[in-house]
């Protein structure tokens, strides 16, 4: 029996022969049936490729949407999977089709808007950094979108979670349930400018003192000022999209996605799994987190 690595061989010499596909079409529909075979073998340990069940497949569509991915991203996934059966019943190697009666996302209620790298950069670009103020928006925009964070995670986010020397933060999410998230180059650089030179010089009460992000009054920022700071900056950017914070998380997502991050990462990175601080040692390994994050986020590429 082929294994499946022969098995994608053969349908991407499929594609190119028969079909007549572009190189970039066939590197697509071959990176899409990749990320389901990755997706069983993290999820499914006794399902593949060629076993695989109209279930599995809708569970690994329902985990694109909760990462984030937009419904045009996904459709773009289904029909890459859709041509791969449809290959495997040409050549007669399954007698099945597993994906024929799966529908394509168009009725499906829209995801919050996604930000190109482009609009992303433009965004960063109308930040003030000669002030106190420019440098902290330029550290929370960083952050939101370097690690994927909630606009609640970004405003809790403390002081002692940051840790520099190792490169990661902690993340307290829904659930009060902790994570750790790497922090890429330009992230580090930013939070660690912004608390070197601004924040560990501001004398707050104690109860805020390990506050990170503050506003002028030296007390937490909302989320509803997280909101109106980003709302501005798209706008200066001359973005008519409708963004949020959570624009950024949906960004972070989809890049990494995109960009051919591990699907299983992301979910993590998200905080969508149930980790604990003492369990993310044994549940998913730092490193290998931290690789997705350097490997496939536009914002760790060399400028």
């Amino acid at each position: 029996m082929m294994s499946e690595k022969e098995i994608i061989q053969q349908f991407q010499s499929y594609l190119f022969l028969e079909k007549n596909l572009s190189p970039h079409s066939i590197d697509a529909y071959i990176n899409d049936v990749e990320k389901l075979s990755q997706y069983l073998k993290d999820n499914q340990q006794d399902v593949s490729l060629i076993t695989a069940q109209r279930k599995h497949i809708q569970e690994f569509i329902k985990t694109l949407f909760q990462i984030g991915l937009e419904p045009s991203s996904i459709s773009r996934i289904i029909s890459g999977i859709k041509a791969f059966y449809n290959f495997l019943n040409y050549a007669e190697i399954i007698q099945h089709h597993p994906a024929d009666t799966i529908e394509s996302p168009k009725s499906i209620r829209k995801l919050p808007t996604v930000l190109s790298v482009y609009e992303i950069e433009q965004m960063i670009q109308q930040i003030d950094r000669s002030t106190p103020e420019g440098e902290r928006n330029y550290a929370m925009i960083e952050t939101l979108y370097g690690c994927g964070l909630r606009v609640s995670e970004l405003v809790s986010l403390k002081i002692s979670d940051i840790n520099f020397s190792d490169e990661y933060i902690k993340v307290t999410g829904k659930g009060n349930k902790e994570r750790l998230v790497p922090l890429g180059q330009l992230a580090k650089k930013a939070l660690l400018n912004y608390y070197e030179n601004y924040r560990k010089h501001y004398s707050t009460n104690k109860k805020h003192e390990d506050i990170l992000f503050l506003n002028k009054f030296y007390r937490p920022l909302s989320r509803i000022m997280v909101f109106y700071i980003i709302k501005d900056l798209a706008q200066k950017a001359g973005i008519q999209k409708s963004i949020s914070p959570h624009t950024l998380r949906h960004s972070f997502a989809t890049h990494l996605i995109e960009g051919g991050a591990n699907i299983r990462a992301v979910q993590e990175l998200l905080g969508h799994s149930s980790i604990t601080t003492t369990e993310i040692y044994t549940h998913i390994d730092r490193e290998y987190l931290r690789e997705n994050i350097l490997s496939y986020h536009p914002r760790n590429k060399k400028q």
